[in-house]
């Protein structure tokens, strides 16, 4: 047995502190950042996640930021889907490809204003892939990460929850359409995505000292649907059939 700690190479979520509250007993490794996996009653998690609603630090899901009039062009660049069409507050699923056309990353992209994009990535230097692309094409566009992490709300019982933190409006978002917003002044993006098969939303936190907030808001406003932590993992054993069901 052994413990793994926050350092200057391997960063904490916002979230990292109310994981550890909520009885974190297990982590990973995903982009350089400690992402929870289980809290020590898997069966739990994966009760809360079939029929209820769970709470996920999903923070390790970091954001590459395009910013500029050149950032829609190099966001069709490094993807092979025709993003001609996408309005400003849709989401979409992505696949980007090196020059190969092999498949190196698949986030979500998110386009917040006509020179301003977001891609959700999965575990990758993907921030250091698109400013070379960006360098060796003399574009104009600042390529970044930005104080974004999202936090997930997973399960049937997720939109009742969110609905009734940010009204019914979230109900109406279609998959991977967000809207930006704010709540109890906290800045963020509010998106119906997340990893698992049985819906739900994702919350993408702008200001990372604050994440321990948001999460108690959320935790306290589930309470009457059984809310409860949980993590990607969960879902991971729910669509392979390793949890059994009753």
């Amino acid at each position: 047995m052994f413990s793994v700690f926050p350092t200057a190479r391997l960063r904490p979520s916002p979230f990292y502190a109310s994981a550890v509250a909520e009885g974190m007993t297990a982590a990973s490794i995903y982009n350089r950042m400690i992402m929870p996996t289980s809290y020590g009653d898997p069966e739990a998690e994966y009760w809360r996640l079939i029929n209820g609603v769970s709470q996920w630090d999903v923070g390790v899901e970091r954001q590459v930021q395009l910013k500029g009039p050149d950032a829609g062009r190099l966001a069709q660049i490094l993807s092979p889907r025709d993003l001609s069409n996408c309005k400003v507050g849709q989401g979409k699923y992505v696949p980007l490809c090196n020059h190969r056309g092999t498949i190196i990353n698949d986030p979500i992209l998110l386009k917040l204003a006509d020179d301003l994009y977001w891609l959700s990535i999965a575990d990758s230097d993907i921030w250091f892939w698109a400013s070379a692309i960006a360098a060796e094409r003399g574009m104009t566009v600042e390529v970044s990460e930005p104080d974004v992490s999202p936090m997930a709300l997973q399960g049937p019982k997720a939109e009742d929850v969110v609905a009734h933190v940010l009204g019914d409006w979230v109900r109406q978002l279609k998959y991977f359409w967000f809207k930006e917003t704010e709540i109890e002044g906290i800045p963020v993006a509010v998106q119906r995505s997340g990893w698992s098969k049985q819906g739900g939303f994702e919350i993408y936190l702008k200001d990372g000292t604050r994440g321990t907030q948001l999460w108690n808001i959320f935790k306290e406003a589930g309470q009457p649907w059984g809310i409860g932590p949980g993590a990607p993992a969960t879902a991971e054993r729910t669509e392979s059939g390793l949890v059994g069901r009753r």
